[in-house]
């Protein structure tokens, strides 16, 4: 936990340094998603929490390595490269797809005595409610991939308008896509580190039971929050968003 800590990983971004934070917030973005999602998120945080993003493999300046298409996988390949990151309060941020990495990873950390301050799950079910999908994203061809990407608002426009850059982007996205739509919670040790949910009172992909269910998975304490919007309100309330959970890591500091 006193190991050095480098600006060299390529799984860590940090857009907006804050050396002097008393915690630290780390963000793991939505299927098909990267580092940059947070840029603006990162940038509405105050001195006392220093942001950091996750760049998945497979995508922007790590389109050549290998995509890892389990969730399981990512966050077991995440653990040592966040421990060193643990040297003062750790808070977890994940929005869907990142919401069951930040879980697993939790889980890990918490299993190298690296408790986190709290996981933020945004936009997505607990691990253990499943829902059986007829068409799983991953399977469609290019076309029906496209189509579950439009409806969600949650891609760059600028993505569907470039037809390279949208071939590019596809194999990331079906990977995700694969890992989250494949994985199967396995019953084990509940959080120790408390869970705050956040979602979309609109959100067409999740429930507020389902979202309610979080609290089965940690003895930490849970908490609730609704926002205006759909899967991805995120995007439109970012500030928002931002003051929200930098109140409530301030409420759970020593």
């Amino acid at each position: 936990m006193t190991a050095n800590i480098t600006e060299t990983s390529p799984w860590i971004r940090r857009y907006s340094p804050a050396a002097n934070a008393r915690a630290r917030l780390l963000c793991l973005p939505h299927a098909g998603g990267s580092a940059s999602f947070y840029l603006p998120f990162s940038r509405s945080f105050g001195p006392d929490v220093d942001v950091l993003t996750v760049q998945y493999p497979g995508r922007q300046d790590r389109r050549n390595e290998p995509c890892i298409d389990s969730i399981t996988g990512l966050a077991d390949a995440l653990v040592d490269e966040v421990l060193p990151w643990a040297d003062r309060p750790l808070a977890i941020f994940g929005h869907s797809m990142g919401a069951m990495i930040a879980f697993e990873l939790a889980l890990r950390l918490e299993q190298q005595g690296a408790r986190p301050l709290v996981v933020f799950a945004s936009g997505r079910r607990a691990p253990s409610r499943r829902r059986e999908n007829a068409a799983p994203v991953h399977l469609r061809d290019e076309t029906g991939m496209v189509a579950e990407l439009r409806s969600l608002s949650g891609t760059d426009a600028r993505v569907f308008e470039d037809e390279e850059l949208l071939r590019m982007a596809l194999p990331a996205i079906r990977s995700d896509y694969k890992a989250a739509e494949t994985y199967r919670y396995v019953a084990g040790p509940r959080l120790a580190a408390p869970v705050h949910a956040h979602v979309g009172t609109d959100d067409p992909k999740v429930t507020l039971d389902e979202v309610g269910s979080w609290a089965e998975h940690t003895d930490g304490g849970f908490e609730l929050h609704t926002h205006p919007g759909g899967h991805f309100y995120l995007t439109d309330q970012m500030s928002s968003v931002a003051v929200a959970v930098s109140r409530q890591i301030s409420a759970l500091l020593p």
